[in-house]
C-alpha cells in the first residue's frame, strides 16, 4: 500500500508541477508583454509637437531594463533608448504585422531571452513602428525554481507522505493482526475465546464482530456436536446393555433361562436400535443436506391415507379432513417420514382423539396441514425445543414406549430441506397442535422456489 500510494503522489505531484510551471511561464510572459505594451504606448506619446521623438527615449516607467527604437517606414532608426543609440535596426516589423524579426545588429547586443513587442502607429501624419524589448532570464529562473523542486522538495515530500502512509496503514492494520493472532491461538477444543473489538464503525470493527460472531456460532455447533454425540452414545448403549444383560442372564443360567423370552426382548432391543441407528443416519444427511433431492407431486390425501392405514392408534381415534386432489411438491418417502413421526408423537400423547386437516392458501400458494390432539398438549416455554434432539418432555413415558425423542426433530430437518416451515401451538381443546406449511405443486409443474411459511 506504501508504494502504491508512493507511486500515485510521485504522478500526481509531478503533474501538478508540470502544470504549475507553465502557468508561472505564461504568467509572467503575459506581464512582461503588458509592461512593454505599455512602454510602447509611453513612446507613442513622447513626440513633441512637430512629430520629433526625444533623443534619447525615455525609460519605462515600469521596467527601467527595457530597451525602444522607434524605426522610420524604410527601417532606418529614428530614436532608441540610451542603450542601443547609433545603432541599426535591432529589429524589424514587417507591414501588417506584431511580431518583430530580429535582425543581425542584434547580435552581441542583444542577449537572446529577449521579449519583444512591436505596432505599427502613425505619428505627424508619417507611419512608424516602435519596437520595445526587454532581456528576461524569465525561463532559467523558473526553469532554476522547478529543478530545485523536483530535486529537493519531491523526494522530501515523497519520503514524508510515504512515511505517514506507512504510519496509518499500519495502525490501521494493527487490530488485524491482534484478529490474527488471537484466531490462530483459538483450536476446536476451545472456542471460547473473541477476537478483540477495536470499539470502531469501521471496516475493521465489523470484521471482529463478524469473527465474533462466527466464532459464536461454532462454539454453539460444537456444543450441540457434543450434546448430539453424547445423547446418541447413551441411547446407542440402552438396548445394547438391555440385550447384553439378557444374554448374560441366560448364560449365567443355560438350563433355566427363558431362552424365547430373552430372544423376543433381544429382537426388540435390535429392532430399537435399528430404528434408532435409521433416524441417526436421516438426521446427517439433512445435516450434509442431501434430504428432497427429487421432489415431485405428492397427493397429500393419498399419504396420510397410507400413514393411517400402517399405524396403529388404539384407542385413539384419528379423524381425516384433506381435501381431494390437493398436492404438494416434495419427496414422497419423506414427506411420509415427516407426517409419520408427528402422527405417531400425537396419538402416543392423545387421550382418545387426533385430528389431522389441510387447505391451500393460495395466497402464497402453501399448503397449511395441522395435527392436532386432545392430550396434555405442550407448555409454550417448550414449543421451540422439542424439535431439538433427544429431547423428552416426559423421559419416562418416551423411554418406556421406545422412542429416542428424534421424531420431530427429524420432522423439522425434513420441512426445512422443502422450504417449508414447521410450528407448535395449542389446540383448541387444549391439545397440541402442529402445524405444517410445505409449497403447493404448482400448474405448471414442481416450483422448488415456493417458500412455505407456517403460520
Amino acid at each position: 500500500m506504501t508504494i502504491v500510494a508512493g507511486l500515485a503522489l510521485t504522478m500526481a505531484v509531478t503533474l501538478g508541477l508540470g502544470v504549475m510551471y507553465l502557468l508561472q511561464v505564461n504568467a509572467a510572459r503575459r506581464t512582461i508583454e503588458s509592461q512593454l505594451r505599455t512602454y510602447a504606448t509611453q513612446i507613442e506619446q513622447s513626440p513633441a509637437p512637430g512629430g520629433a521623438f526625444p533623443r534619447p527615449l525615455p525609460v519605462s516607467g515600469l521596467d527601467p531594463a527595457a530597451q525602444a527604437q522607434v524605426l522610420a517606414a524604410d527601417g532606418s532608426v529614428l530614436a532608441a533608448t540610451r542603450t542601443l543609440a547609433g545603432l541599426p535596426a535591432v529589429y524589424a516589423l514587417p507591414a501588417g504585422s506584431t511580431t518583430p524579426v530580429r535582425q543581425k545588429a542584434a547580435d552581441g547586443v542583444v542577449p537572446g531571452e529577449v521579449l519583444v513587442y512591436g505596432e505599427h502607429v502613425t505619428i505627424g501624419g508619417r507611419p512608424v513602428s516602435i519596437i520595445t524589448g526587454s532581456a528576461t532570464s524569465l525561463r532559467s529562473q523558473v526553469n532554476e525554481t522547478f529543478a530545485r523542486l523536483l530535486l529537493i522538495g519531491l523526494p522530501t515530500l515523497l519520503l514524508l507522505a510515504c512515511a505517514t502512509v506507512w504510519l496509518v496503514v499500519g495502525r490501521a492494520l494493527r487490530p488485524v493482526e491482534r484478529i490474527r493472532h488471537t484466531v490462530t491461538a483459538i483450536t476446536a477444543a476451545d472456542l471460547t475465546q473473541r477476537v478483540p473489538e477495536p470499539g470502531t464503525d469501521d471496516e475493521i470493527g465489523h470484521l471482529a464482530q463478524t469473527m465474533n460472531a462466527m466464532l459464536a456460532r461454532l462454539e454453539d455447533a460444537a456444543a450441540r456436536q457434543r450434546r448430539f454425540v453424547a445423547d446418541a452414545s447413551h441411547e446407542l448403549r440402552s438396548p445394547l446393555t438391555a440385550i447384553r444383560t439378557g444374554l448374560e442372564v441366560g448364560l449365567a443360567h443355560p438350563d433355566r433361562a427363558p431362552w424365547p423370552a430373552i430372544a423376543d426382548r433381544a429382537v426388540r432391543q435390535a429392532t430399537r436400535l435399528e430404528d434408532l441407528i435409521s433416524e441417526l443416519l436421516l438426521l446427517a444427511r439433512s445435516d450434509a443436506g442431501r434430504t428432497a433431492a427429487r421432489r415431485r407431486r405428492v397427493d397429500l390425501a393419498a399419504l396420510i391415507a397410507e400413514i393411517r392405514a400402517t399405524t396403529p392408534t388404539p384407542p385413539v381415534a384419528v379423524e381425516i379432513d384433506i381435501p381431494e386432489g390437493l398436492a404438494v411438491t416434495g419427496s414422497p418417502a419423506e414427506l411420509s417420514r415427516l407426517f409419520r413421526n408427528i402422527l405417531d408423537n400425537a396419538i402416543r400423547h392423545a387421550h382418545s382423539l387426533v385430528q389431522v386437516s389441510a387447505c391451500e392458501l393460495r395466497a402464497d400458494r402453501t399448503v397449511r396441514v395441522e395435527i392436532a390432539d386432545d392430550g396434555p398438549g405442550i407448555p409454550a416455554e417448550e414449543r421451540e425445543r422439542v424439535f431439538d434432539r433427544f429431547v423428552r418432555l416426559d423421559a419416562s413415558r418416551e423411554q418406556h414406549s421406545g422412542s429416542a425423542g428424534l421424531g420431530l426433530a427429524i420432522a423439522k430437518a425434513i420441512v426445512g430441506a422443502h422450504r417449508g416451515a414447521i410450528a407448535v401451538a395449542e389446540a383448541d381443546g387444549g391439545g397440541a397442535l402442529v402445524v405444517v406449511g410445505l409449497p403447493a405443486f404448482g400448474e405448471a409443474g414442481v416450483d422448488q422456489r415456493t417458500t412455505a411459511e407456517a403460520p
